[in-house]
């Protein structure tokens, strides 16, 4: 009996290409998504089958739902302020791995980032921050360490939205179910930017 995982219903770059697509629509103003039928939602109700994971920031104007134009059942989304790999978020994660087996994982940070902002002043004060943010600012903190404090304040708030992009990629790749799913070639790891200004998404690296 072969218990290997069965192929996914879409291709890792297949996934990719949609994801682009569907924001190439956003930012022309021509969506796919214009509400659901009552036939689809019963249909979905029987389960989901999301091409993409994305672990994204929690901010309001960042909604991948919306700035890929995807429809309900397409993706699995886990949001957390400054899109770090909290414990919480990590289990989110394994069970995408495990239960969806969806191909693709999209870290998504966004220009103008609060949280990577906040940790930006963090360092500069090298002082705590609010104690409500605290953990959140020390889990973005790693992040800052190449980031050149002489920069201008955009642009290091640029360079560390993208740092903390790749420090979440790093965590994923390096936990156990992440580091099985790649080197199984059941995973492409994705890092992107999303520019609220333009409402383009920048890709960075591919794993």
């Amino acid at each position: 009996m072969d218990d290997s995982p069965a192929d996914p219903l879409v291709t890792a770059d297949a996934a990719l290409h949609r994801l682009i697509e569907g924001n190439a629509r956003y930012r022309a103003g021509h969506p796919r998504f214009t509400g659901m039928r009552p036939e689809m939602l019963a249909e979905l109700s029987h389960g989901q089958q999301p091409f993409a994971t994305i672990l994204g920031c929690a901010d309001a104007l960042v909604p991948p739902e919306l700035i890929f134009d995807a429809v309900l059942g397409e993706l699995f989304v886990i949001r957390v302020a400054g899109h770090i790999h909290a414990p919480d978020a990590s289990a989110s994660l394994d069970y995408a791995h495990a239960c969806l087996d969806t191909p693709l994982l999209m870290v998504l940070g966004h220009e103008g980032c609060g949280a990577v902002r906040a940790a930006l002043e963090s360092r500069a004060r090298r002082a705590s921050s609010d104690p409500g943010i605290e953990g959140l600012v020390e889990a973005i903190l790693p992040a800052l360490a190449e980031v050149n404090a002489e920069l201008s304040p955009d642009r290091q708030l640029s360079r560390a939205v993208e740092a903390n992009v790749r420090l979440a990629m790093t965590r994923i790749a390096d936990s156990a179910e992440g580091r099985r799913r790649l080197e199984a070639g059941r995973m492409m790891l994705v890092g992107a930017v999303y520019d609220e200004g333009t409402g383009r998404v920048r890709l960075l690296d591919v794993v």
